[in-house]
């Protein structure tokens, strides 16, 4: 099989990515809300004569192409879901749906997952092996899609997963990924302070939840600086903290919501302990009680050896030497963990941000928008990952 051939046809297809990206930037569905991205999705699949599952763990897709010769079975994601944050982009493929948005280039990875599809099943009878399409639903969102889907059976006789997402903030023109630990498990909490109100003129004769609130917050970093050994990475970060409503009235609780991120499971573990005993116990200092919540979120993103062999290779086949990056791990958190816990493969970052852009948006950002030949590049790197298999 010619696959420079392949390469250049997927090369040749980014102007249908790009139309299939802009639609469905334009029509966003939040997560569990999901109904006309994946109709879309599973009909064009069907219209290239592909085999189709719909409603695969709720609201997931999954197609199979099957090769003409005997391989290995290999799967590839993306995921579809928006995000509930308001377009502030003024461009002819705003979000028409008022308060949602594609924040973080899941219509993307859907448009290089459908067209690295279609040029795929064109020479299906020359592949030496199958291909399962995973199109997942809620990935931005506890519990996410994966784990349904998973039960599911969407990796039933899979041989190994692939995964890759856009990145705004890193260089157009790379691939980047590593071995072991990609990004990090995540875990939120909530704290509720409870004191007993005053006057503000009369402290005394009250217990100040904000006061406790206020050194437990600042409490909880000794976890970070001193129960967490100082080579392994731990984030505790509170990004709420709500209490009262008058300047001069001392109210009856606080509350704070924050993150925690980690990649070691055991030290997940004794931080989401140490962040209740620190919690109650400070509190209690101050004359309160608190209630405290630790939920688990997705679990760390951790490539196999094997996986990451694969894509290094298929990257230099595609693209020739240094093209792939080794990176640091990053501490956002994304269910694709799930999908490496019961199968081989490796998850890894496109760089999609413009050549000479000065301020690019980062995920999650109401401007947030990438360089659209990313698109070609996730298409054509999953190919070459796919051919890579072929020689394991």
């Amino acid at each position: 099989m010619d696959k420079q051939a392949i390469y250049e046809q997927i090369g040749g297809s980014i102007d249908e990515m790009i139309r299939i990206r802009r639609h469905l930037h334009m029509h966003p569905e939040l997560s569990f809300e999901e109904t006309e991205t994946p109709a879309f999705i599973a009909d064009y699949l069907e219209e290239l004569g592909i085999e189709v599952r719909r409603n695969v763990g709720g609201r997931g897709v999954v197609g199979t192409i099957r090769g003409g010769k005997p391989g290995k079975t290999i799967a590839f994601r993306a995921d579809f879901d928006a995000l509930p944050i308001q377009d502030a982009k003024e461009v002819s493929y705003k979000s028409t749906v008022p308060g949602v948005m594609h924040a973080c280039g899941h219509d993307g990875h859907t448009a290089s997952l459908l067209l690295f599809a279609k040029a795929m099943n064109e020479v299906k009878e020359d592949l030496a092996g199958n291909i399962v399409l995973i199109h997942q639903h809620a990935e931005e969102m506890n519990p996410g899609g994966a784990i349904a889907m998973i039960e599911d059976g969407c990796l039933d006789g899979v041989d190994m997963v692939f995964g890759a997402h856009l990145q705004s903030l890193m260089p157009y023109g790379k691939i980047y990924s590593r071995d072991g630990y990609l990004q990090a498990a995540e875990s939120t909490i909530s704290i509720r302070v409870n004191g007993h109100g005053s006057h503000g003129a009369e402290p005394h004769t009250g217990r100040d939840p904000i006061l406790a609130a206020s050194q437990i917050m600042v409490a909880l970093q000794s976890i970070v600086s001193r129960n967490a050994p100082p080579l392994e990475q731990l984030v505790i970060s509170i990004g709420s903290f709500h209490s009262g409503q008058a300047a001069n009235v001392i109210p009856e609780t606080a509350k704070m919501e924050g993150t925690m991120r980690v990649y070691d499971e055991e030290l997940r573990e004794m931080a989401s302990e140490r962040v209740k005993e620190v919690t109650e116990f400070t509190a209690k200092a101050y004359g309160c009680t608190a209630e405290v919540e630790v939920v688990r979120g997705y679990d760390a993103v951790k490539n196999h050896t094997e996986g990451i062999d694969i894509l290094r290779h298929a990257i230099e086949d595609a693209y020739g030497p240094c093209v792939y990056q080794e990176i640091d791990p990053v501490m956002p958190a994304e269910d694709f963990s799930y999908y490496l816990q019961h199968r081989p493969g490796a998850y890894f970052f496109i760089g999609a941000k413009a050549p000479g852009e000065e301020h690019a948006y980062p995920h999650h950002h109401e401007r947030f928008d990438f360089h659209e030949p990313a698109l070609a590049m996730a298409a054509t790197a999953f190919a070459a990952v796919f051919f890579e298999t072929q020689n394991q």
